[in-house]
């Protein structure tokens, strides 16, 4: 079946697959197959003869009495999920949507499960314009169009939101993607994109641990730390703390509860004084040989690191770069207006500025960045030609110094959840999948872990999620690391220094440092897809196989179980295992790369004698006899 098959306007009301999804759709919305082949059923949705505006809003029709779940920005650099059965209920800012197209009770009369068909809503980008999903109080879903410059009106309006349907919600969630994809050819599906190895491997960021005073000194005391536990990690970001940057000499500081000054503005390419050989401040040192790569030579060299990635704005720093400072005049920065203004490098010389740094960088030894602060952008776009040019332009320089530069693909995206960079991403092959981890905030945990697993149905299909730091030694330590074992993500901790749990760090990290990384994004179940555990008021449970359940078998919140799923292996002596891993570690069977089984039978003593082929490279794994 074609794209587009199964997806369209009948009687006033939007079918997909048979099924009634919005009703009294308004007369100008527009139907249009997606060309070629594809693997959905869909369709976009754009609308006729529309008024010419910088920002536009278009009802589309009324959603009723139908389960959906949506990712929305409820700030401007993150999203969060939501969960509602009205158009009413749709967020500003929704940029994923799934409906449940079945009615509020699941059995036809004679107790039959009902069908349900899936229906995905991706609004998309279009030219110079990006689109997002909300709700009236008529329960009608709208398009909200919008360029973010003033001076840019005009928009075809033909393909503003893509719709695909399906009987299964992950495959139709992936395929729409995949549809958009070939549509707009400006990013990327996960699948395509180079996986940085650091991900396999256990880090430390040092972020918590010291905030923007971390120094040289500091990041060798931290790693020592690690090595008296016997987990040690093998790779390290050092945050923001480590650029050169002040204030206008005029400016009002504007300081946040982590201690980073968004006023300050970057001066220089290369580290502050702090992660100079005996730097002092005030005094800059030219030779290379004493600059950042004196520290990572030594961490790498002492501690055996395989990467040492370091923080940056995707506009250099908070407050952009200082316009006019000596030797970055070339960049052509100019003051914007936000709050305190910010100095935005000229879009046409930004892949300079990124080359320059990241080239600096790499010859210093640090094998990728964190990149910060990314939907800055979608406020800086008029003069720009809008968000999304400026946007992809930026991206574009990026992803192309980053190519340059660091060839294990070695970018983190951090505060980047706009669709403006998600559909403008070729190779960025791993984001933060949600707000920040917040150690002194109690409330934030069960949130922080909801948000990350139901961003993930839509981030997953662009990104590899990244779960954010945590800390061993917390309330809800064992929470974090256990859906982070799962998560298909990397796991870093930002202690301090003499502050770990070791016991808990071993159920996650191999000797050598290795992790068990999951093979894909960790996602909810279809059967809590549509419910929020977050925010619903109840407690976890499951039904056990003897269709009994018992006090115990409900979670409290802030409590949690991790289990591992796995086939019974039948052997022709009538014996039976499973092969469920190292059980001492959170994801047991991530140890299990391959069964092979080769065995004997000894009938003079019942002696069953076989091996377990595995790899002997570097991960402690090799081949283990068993004596059954």
């Amino acid at each position: 079946m074609t794209v587009g098959a199964g997806v369209a306007v009948q009687d006033g009301s939007l079918v997909a697959l048979g099924r009634r999804i919005l009703t009294d759709v308004r007369r100008n919305v527009l139907v249009t197959p997606a060309a070629g082949g594809g693997l959905t059923n869909g369709a976009f949705l754009g609308v006729r003869s529309a008024p010419a505006g910088s920002r536009s809003v278009f009802p589309v029709g009324k959603l009723r009495d139908l389960r959906f779940m949506c990712t929305f920005r409820f700030k401007m650099w993150w999203m969060t999920q939501r969960m509602g059965s009205s158009g009413r209920d749709i967020p500003f800012e929704t940029q994923f949507l799934i409906v449940e197209g079945v009615d509020e009770s699941r059995f036809t009369g004679d107790g039959a499960e009902q069908s349900v068909v899936y229906t995905v809503f991706l609004p998309i980008l279009e030219g110079s314009f990006r689109a997002v999903l909300q709700g009236n109080a008529d329960n009608e879903l709208e398009i909200c169009l919008e360029s973010g410059d003033p001076a840019v009106e005009s928009f075809e309006g033909t393909h503003l939101v893509f719709v695909g349907a399906g009987s299964d919600p992950f495959e139709v969630i992936t395929n729409s993607v995949k549809t958009v994809e070939r549509h707009l050819q400006t990013f990327s599906h996960r699948e395509k994109k180079k996986m940085p190895d650091m991900l396999n491997w256990f880090g430390w960021c040092t972020w918590d641990a010291f905030y923007t005073n971390v120094t040289a000194e500091g990041v060798k005391e931290g790693l020592q730390s690690f090595e008296k536990g016997g987990v040690a990690p093998k790779f390290v970001i050092i945050d923001d703390g480590w650029q050169s940057v002040s204030m206008d000499p005029v400016g009002i500081a504007s300081i946040a509860d982590n201690a980073a000054n968004f006023a300050n503005r970057l001066t220089h390419i290369k580290e502050n004084h702090k992660f100079q050989k005996n730097g002092r401040e005030g005094h800059r040192e030219d030779d290379p040989a004493k600059g950042l790569a004196h520290i990572v030579n030594e961490i790498k060299g002492k501690h055996e690191l395989k990467y040492v990635y370091v923080w940056h704005a995707i506009t250099g720093y908070w407050g952009g770069v200082r316009p006019g400072v000596d030797g970055m005049e070339h960049y052509e920065s100019k003051m914007h207006i936000t709050t305190n203004g910010l100095g935005l490098v000229n879009p046409e010389k930004v892949f300079s500025f990124y080359n320059e740094l990241h080239s600096y960088l790499a010859s210093a030894g640090i094998d990728g960045v964190k990149v910060d602060v990314q939907n800055i952008l979608e406020t800086l776009g008029a003069g720009h030609g809008g968000r999304v040019l400026l946007a992809r332009k930026y991206h574009q320089a990026l992803e192309a110094s980053i190519a340059r530069n660091f060839p294990d693909n070695g970018i983190i995206s951090c505060m980047s959840h706009n669709t403006d960079n998600l559909y403008s991403s070729k190779r960025s092959a791993v984001v933060r999948a949600s707000d920040d981890f917040w150690p002194r905030d109690p409330a934030s945990h069960t949130i922080h872990i909801a948000s990350v697993a139901y961003n993930t149905v839509f981030l997953g299909e662009f990104m590899q999620p990244d779960w954010d730091m945590f800390h061993s030694v917390h309330p809800m330590a064992e929470y974090h690391a256990a859906a982070r074992a799962v998560g298909g993500c990397a796991i870093y901790v930002s202690d301090k220094p003499g502050n770990h749990d070791f016991n808990l760090l071993k159920k996650l990290v191999l000797p050598d440092g290795s992790i068990m990384r999951a093979k894909l994004p960790g996602r909810p179940t279809r059967g809590c897809l549509f419910s929020d555990p977050a925010r619903d008021g109840k407690r976890g449970g499951g039904l056990p196989v003897q269709e009994r359940f018992l006090a115990s078998d409900t979670e409290r919140s802030r409590e949690y179980e991790v289990f591992t799923v796995v086939p019974v292996m039948h052997l022709s002596n009538d014996a039976s295992f499973a092969p469920i891993g190292l059980i001492r570690m959170f994801n047991s069977g991530g140890a299990i790369t391959g069964k092979a089984i080769e065995f004997s039978y000894d009938d003079s003593c019942g002696l069953v004698t076989f091996e377990l082929g595995l790899p002997v490279q570097e991960l402690y794994l090799w081949t283990v006899s068993v004596k059954y």
